[in-house]
């Protein structure tokens, strides 16, 4: 078995916390049911999408390398997408949301290499690559919708999810898995894994949390890349990768039955089910619309808007995240707590265990895990009585507040926060503000609070007036082990029964025999026999035979 993985440019670029999730794609593994499940797909949805989709859709399956005949390869589709700017690798099925979006920011399309089985033919629960590649490949070919791709990606990628969300993607993993098992007959131990999870994500989908900004943005990208509408209401077109790749749900959704909304921001309230059809769709008018929606609802996430609300987010999340100052100074790891004035101002900041810091995505030199690696704390505002704020003092000015390196200090912050002890040095930004003062033997106090004393070592105060971003993830990649969570919920690859292997064989006699353009009548009207006698639910088959007796 081949585990070699196809790569191109982009790939390469890709950062190593990226790379462990892709996967070889394996196409020797494709069987000959598998070719003619993608050939019926594909041949029933290019003939009717060429009527119902937007305009780019055809166009976009000669760009991105994708057959109608035959499944696409990694090497074929990024020999091809490298023409305009993108790439594409294979994964095991669902990926956490942020990585998701993260490879979208490097444009860099996720394709769930398995195939829906025949069962699910109209509709797969699961990522397939029915779904990943004729779905979501055509549509790039629209420069604007590959640039809203893209930018929602770098904007996804910064959502700050909570641990709900977590617990929901590994549930709908599960889900969905389970959903798509191969079995020949049925199998009540299986039923109840189903009924099982079903139970659980319903659980969850009822639990009554306030939506965090990865499942708001979650749901912006299933209303328009996933099951989008493009044009008017009374005539959309499909664009959306989940309504390209379903033959069922490609022809339903346009059904007046199918309730349009104009797309706009209130999508991002608006949850799915991932495993049901979708009892309403939105509509774009154009794809530059996408974009404005996206910067409408980018305006509202914490990586903009930073401050209190920012912080919570993150502390609430438990998971590793970045706050901005400023001075530019950026604070990545595990938040924990914050101190906040009567005007919910941010006045003090503390992580938990491994932290760095850095200025413009570059880890500060000296700043890195191994040297926080308990944790980070700092106050930050304003200093009492003073105006000039202290990442506005010139080395005069901290002279004449008697900022003196070497030299003990007193000071107190507008919100009480009281620092005293010996200032070493200072670090300044490009822009020649401080954003670093360094301190031994000092004790920070509030309220009577010991917030920090000489035993902690070395005091390291972040300067800034406030906090002006907050984001999921850290600023520079390189300064954390960025291995994610990896789901103990595996794909399923079980070993093919006798009669599996029996029924390929069939497949595969049928498709050699279109390949090779030799149609043997009589052969072929002895397995059709074959077929109606010991393999009546293989109803694809017997279309496949008929095609070539027509």
């Amino acid at each position: 078995m081949s585990d070699k993985i196809i790569s191109n440019p982009l790939i390469d670029r890709l950062p190593p916390h990226l790379k462990q999730f892709i996967k070889p794609q394996n196409y020797e593994l494709y069987t000959a049911q598998d070719q003619a499940v993608w050939r019926h797909v594909m041949h029933k949805n290019v003939d009717y999408l060429s009527k119902v989709a937007h305009g780019s859709y055809l166009q976009g399956l000669n760009k991105t390398g994708i057959s109608i005949d035959e499944i696409p390869s990694m090497y074929g589709m990024n020999r091809i997408l490298k023409e305009i700017g993108w790439a594409a690798v294979a994964v095991d099925g669902f990926i956490p949301p942020a990585a998701f979006m993260e490879f979208q920011a490097y444009k860099i399309l996720v394709i769930a290499a398995d195939i829906r089985k025949l069962e699910n033919i109209e509709y797969t629960p699961a990522p397939d690559i029915i779904h990943e590649a004729a779905g979501h490949a055509p549509i790039i070919a629209s420069p604007d919708y590959a640039e809203y791709l893209r930018r929602f990606g770098e904007i996804g990628s910064k959502a700050i999810s909570s641990a709900h969300d977590h617990e929901m993607y590994e549930a709908v993993r599960e889900l969905s898995i389970l959903k798509e098992i191969r079995s020949e007959k049925k199998d009540p131990e299986l039923d109840q894994k189903i009924a099982t999870a079903e139970a659980k994500v319903e659980d969850l989908q009822n639990k009554k949390v306030d939506p965090s900004e990865m499942s708001l943005i979650r749901n912006l990208h299933w209303w328009t890349v996933e099951y989008g509408l493009v044009g008017t209401l009374e005539d959309p077109k499909l664009y959306g990768a989940g309504l390209l790749s379903s033959i069922g749900e490609s022809k339903s959704c346009l059904d007046p039955s199918v309730i349009k909304r104009p797309y706009t921001i209130d999508a991002a309230y608006q949850d799915f089910d991932i495993t049901q059809k979708q009892p309403h769709l939105y509509v774009t008018p154009d794809f530059a619309h996408l974009s404005e929606v996206l910067e409408e609802f980018a305006n509202t996430m914490a990586v903009r808007k930073g401050g209190h609300r920012g912080l919570q987010k993150l502390i609430n999340s438990k998971s590793l995240g970045t706050i901005e100052l400023s001075t530019g100074l950026q604070v990545s790891g595990i938040f924990t707590r914050m101190i906040k004035n009567e005007d919910n101002e941010v006045v003090f900041f503390e992580t938990q265990g491994k932290t760095a810091l850095a200025y413009r995505e570059k880890e500060l030199i000296g700043h890195g895990t191994s040297k926080h690696k308990k944790g980070f704390l700092s106050p930050i505002g304003k200093l009492k009585g003073i105006n000039l704020a202290i990442e506005d003092m010139g080395p005069r000015d901290l002279q004449a507040y008697n900022f003196y390196d070497n030299e003990r200090i007193e000071f107190t912050y507008e919100s009480g926060i009281r620092v005293e002890g010996l200032n070493v040095t200072g670090m300044r930004n490009v822009n020649g503000k401080l954003m670093l003062i360094q301190f031994t033997d000092c004790t920070v106090t509030y309220k009577g609070e010991v917030l920090f004393s000489p035993a902690d070592g070395l005091l390291h105060l972040a300067v800034g007036k406030e906090i002006v971003s907050a984001y999921a993830g850290p600023a520079d990649y390189h300064s954390f082990d960025m291995v994610y969570h990896e789901s103990e919920t595996k794909t399923v690859k079980p070993e093919r029964s006798t009669r599996e292997v029996a029924v390929n064989g069939l497949y595969q006699k049928v498709r050699n025999y279109r390949e090779e353009d030799k149609i043997n009548k009589p052969l072929l009207e002895k397995i059709k026999a074959q077929v109606q006698q010991d393999y009546l639910d293989q109803w694809l088959l017997l279309f496949e035979i008929d095609e070539l007796l027509a």
